[in-house]
């Protein structure tokens, strides 16, 4: 061991590494370092770019571009608030709808599923992120919009009482369809991400919930939900941001009427929907082209937002946990009590 300290011609210590060997760990802090420096500037650069685009439409119409109710092309009037209305909406759906069975299905998975097949069932529903939106469009107008006409004209009859949800005229494409069909098109990623979030909650918590009598169904809701409740919400925010930016799968089937819609089977437009369906008609005319820019900022702040407040959450939820230590005795005692 003395020997091995000993120094080397240079005065360097046999035990330490020459400069020259540590160029590969600069190389690879700078590289990631400017690649990270790199995405930043590209999003400014949109962010710059986006207000810079928009610049005629917010100087035309101002605030009223957000809150105005009215989108007419042959006029050359536009007012973003049936498109925003109509994104929120539909992206409210999706969220209702395909968060609890994106959670449900990666509880099965991680929990009560025979571990031979875990791998074939997670990879089936892994395999939905594959399919192109447009198919995912044309199978909603295809073969959602004509099957669940009679049922949403039932729904709209029967529960009319309730503002928005029921009475009015029922359409083909409208909200709901958009809705589900964006529920469908998340369901991938909350799901994957809500495996990995159940994968991590320590067996502890699980064992001490079984060992004071817990049926399965209490330690899961016990013990594993509350400890992965802050990554399933990031996974249902970066949902909620993919759905807000679909764009071809609801042109097909929400109805491209840019009216804030009175319930919710009639049609309407959403941000992005609009943007891929009227950019190539916009070029001619610089109004309708700054217009849509607009759009697309408010869209992109809109998604930043959204992102912003995953973060926040899943922080929150953190801290939460280490503050309440998050032991597997805190788990027993709370089952312990609710018997």
């Amino acid at each position: 061991m003395e020997a091995s300290a000993n120094p080397v011609p240079g005065g360097r210590s046999v035990l330490e590494r020459s400069p020259v060997s540590r160029i590969p760990d600069r190389i690879l802090k700078w590289g990631l370092t400017t690649l990270a420096a790199l995405i930043l500037a590209l999003l400014a650069y949109f962010f710059i770019r986006l207000i810079g685009q928009s610049e005629g439409a917010f100087r035309s119409f101002g605030l009223s571009f957000v809150f105005g109710n009215d989108w007419d092309v042959s006029r050359s009037i536009y007012h973003g608030a049936p498109l925003l209305v109509g994104t929120l909406i539909t992206s409210a759906i999706a969220l209702l709808i395909g968060v609890p069975v994106a959670v449900a299905t990666a509880v099965f998975l991680t929990e009560i599923c025979p571990r031979r097949l875990r791998a074939p069932l997670s990879g089936l529903v892994d395999l939905l992120a594959a399919v192109p939106s447009v198919v995912y469009g044309l199978w909603g107008v295809y073969v959602l919009i004509p099957k669940l006409l009679p049922a949403e004209k039932w729904f709209a009859s029967t529960f009319s009482f309730i503002p928005f949800i029921g009475g009015g005229t029922v359409t083909g494409p409208n909200y709901f369809i958009a809705g589900l069909i964006l529920a469908i098109m998340i369901l991938p990623i909350v799901s994957a991400i809500s495996r990995e979030v159940l994968a991590t909650v320590p067996s502890e918590h699980k064992e001490a919930a079984l060992a004071l009598g817990a049926t399965r169904w209490e330690m899961i809701r016990m013990a594993v939900l509350p400890y992965a409740r802050p990554g399933i919400t990031g996974g249902a925010m970066l949902g909620l941001g993919r759905a807000l930016g679909e764009t071809i799968a609801v042109v097909l089937v929400i109805g491209n009427a840019p009216v804030i819609g009175h319930n919710l089977f009639t049609q309407g437009y959403s941000l992005a929907a609009v943007i891929a369906a009227e950019f190539g008609e916009a070029a001619a005319t610089p109004i309708h082209s700054s217009a849509l820019f607009a759009a697309g900022l408010v869209l992109f702040v809109l998604t930043l937002f959204v992102n912003i407040l995953a973060r926040w959450f899943v922080a929150r939820g953190v801290r939460g946990r280490r503050n309440t230590g998050g032991t597997g005795l805190a788990v027993a005692l709370t089952v312990e009590e609710s018997q």
